[in-house]
């Protein structure tokens, strides 16, 4: 099965999934274990290239628990779609999200992206999921035969 991977059109319009309930994770446990080959070989299976992956996911973890909004908007898919006070707003471009990351990058999104760990991460064909779907790592297509990715952040959105 060829990996699944996304256009930035398709990026744009990440759905919410909501994981098994052996996926989510206690922010206050630390997890069972720390052992990435489980989820790598998830991620090498439904996705490609786990190293990608693995890099995005300790970059975003870094840049938001930094709080430096100009390192979480450059790991986003443009244009992104935001939900601002319930209401999805187009955000352009890097400029843009930087201006709204407070409103975007709420206190419940940024706990659920800096308390992941990676042993729990939940994956398939739609991205790398962070906690209830807050956030949504996937591969955006560099080239027309998406043999190379950039992993980008694809969604950001409060749980339900």
């Amino acid at each position: 099965m060829p990996p699944a991977r996304t256009t930035p059109t398709e990026a744009v319009a990440a759905p919410r999934v909501e994981p098994p309930a052996a996926a989510l994770v206690d922010s206050g446990t630390p997890a069972a274990t720390d052992d990435h080959a489980e989820v790598n070989a998830r991620i090498d299976t439904v996705l490609g290239n786990p190293s990608k992956y693995e890099q995005a996911v300790a970059s975003l973890q870094q840049a938001v628990s930094a709080h430096d909004a100009s390192a979480v908007a450059a790991m986003v898919a443009y244009p992104f779609t935001a939900n601002i006070g319930g209401k999805k707003v187009r955000i352009a471009n890097a400029k843009a999200f930087i201006a709204r990351y407070d409103a975007i990058v709420t206190p419940a999104i940024a706990q659920a992206i800096t308390g992941q760990h990676y042993a729990d991460l939940f994956v398939n064909a739609k991205g790398v999921m962070f906690g209830k779907g807050e956030a949504w790592l996937n591969g955006i297509c560099k080239d027309s035969a998406c043999k190379d990715v950039d992993v980008r952040v694809v969604a950001l959105q409060p749980s339900k």
